[in-house]
C-alpha cells in the first residue's frame, strides 16, 4: 500500500534555497522549498502561523510526480528574515511572491493558499491572471466572516506586540476546534511578534472593504475552496458552489487540513487537477 501512495526516490525529493530580497524598501531573505519538473508548478502560500513545511509531503504522493513545486516562508515567518516587521501587509506579501516567482522564472502556475496565503494568493491572482493555471484556496479570506483569527487584532487590543502575541496563542490553545492546540504550540517559532499587527489588520481591512468575493468568483481558472468540515456552517459556501467553484469537505477537520486530515487534503487536491485535465 505504501508502495502505491509514496515514492521516496531522490529525483522525488526537494532544495532548499535561502532568497535575499529587497521588497519595496524592505530586506528580506526568503526560506524556500522546491523542486523542479516537467509538468506545471505547483506553488503554495502558507498560512498565518505555518510554514513552508506544511507542503513539503509533495514530494512524497504519486499523484504529483513531475510537477515543479515551490513553497516558502512568508517574510517574518518560519525560516525567513524581514529588516521591518511593521512594514508587512497582505500587499508586501503579494510583491514578495511576485519575486520570488520571477527569481525561479516561474510564469504559468497551479496556485495553493490556506488562510492568510489564500488571501494573498487570491489578490495575486486577481493582479495577474493569466499566469494562474487553476487556484485551491483553503480557508483563505473571501469574505468578513473569515477573519475570525486575524480580527482579534480589533477584538483584542493591545499596544504592546508581545502581550498580544502570547493572549493569542493561549485562546488558540484552548479553542474547541480539530489542530487548535497543536497550532498554538509552535506559534512561536512560525511567527515574530511583531509581524502579527500588520498582517492582522491588512487582512481585516482587505475581507471588510476589498470586495474579495467579486474578486474569487471573476477569476477565469478552475477554483476549489477547501473547508473543515467544522466550518460547514461558512454562509457563502453554497453561493460560490453555484458559481461553479467546486467544494471540498475535509472530514474530522477545522481550519487546518494539513495537521488533521493531510492525506484527505493531498488527494483532493490531486482529484481536482485531475478532474480539470490540467497539466
Amino acid at each position: 500500500m505504501l508502495k502505491e501512495i509514496f515514492n521516496v526516490s531522490s529525483s522525488q525529493s526537494f532544495a532548499h534555497t535561502s532568497l535575499p530580497l529587497t521588497v519595496g524598501n524592505v530586506q528580506v531573505n526568503i526560506a524556500t522549498l522546491h523542486r523542479e519538473g516537467e509538468r506545471a508548478p505547483i506553488v503554495f502560500l502558507h498560512g498565518f502561523g505555518s510554514t513552508k513545511e506544511d507542503y513539503a509531503d509533495l514530494v512524497l504522493h504519486q499523484s504529483f510526480a513531475g510537477h515543479a513545486f515551490l513553497a516558502y516562508d512568508a517574510p517574518g515567518c518560519g525560516d525567513s528574515q524581514c529588516s521591518d516587521l511593521s512594514s508587512l501587509s497582505i500587499e508586501m506579501l503579494v510583491e514578495t511572491a511576485l519575486q520570488v516567482l520571477a527569481h525561479f522564472k516561474i510564469e504559468r502556475f497551479h496556485l495553493v493558499g490556506h488562510s492568510m496565503g489564500g488571501l494573498t494568493a487570491l489578490m495575486l491572482a486577481h493582479r495577474c491572471p493569466q499566469r494562474v493555471i487553476s487556484f485551491v484556496d483553503i480557508e483563505g479570506n473571501i469574505a468578513p466572516e473569515d477573519c475570525f483569527l486575524s480580527r482579534q487584532i480589533v477584538d483584542y487590543p493591545s499596544d504592546d506586540p508581545e502581550a498580544f502575541f502570547t493572549a493569542f496563542i493561549e485562546r488558540a490553545r484552548h479553542a474547541p476546534a480539530f489542530a487548535s492546540a497543536l497550532y498554538a504550540a509552535s506559534l512561536r517559532r512560525k511567527v515574530r511578534a511583531g509581524a502579527v499587527r500588520g498582517i492582522f489588520q491588512s487582512m481585516v481591512e482587505l475581507s471588510d472593504n476589498a470586495d474579495l468575493m467579486g474578486k474569487f468568483l471573476g477569476l477565469q481558472c478552475p477554483r476549489m475552496f477547501m473547508y473543515g468540515e467544522q466550518n460547514a456552517s461558512l454562509s457563502y459556501l453554497p453561493h460560490i458552489q453555484a458559481h461553479g467553484v467546486r467544494l471540498a469537505q475535509i472530514a474530522a477537520c477545522g481550519h487546518f487540513p494539513m495537521y488533521s486530515n493531510p492525506m484527505a487534503m493531498w488527494a483532493q487536491i490531486a482529484d481536482f487537477h485531475a478532474s480539470c485535465a490540467l497539466d
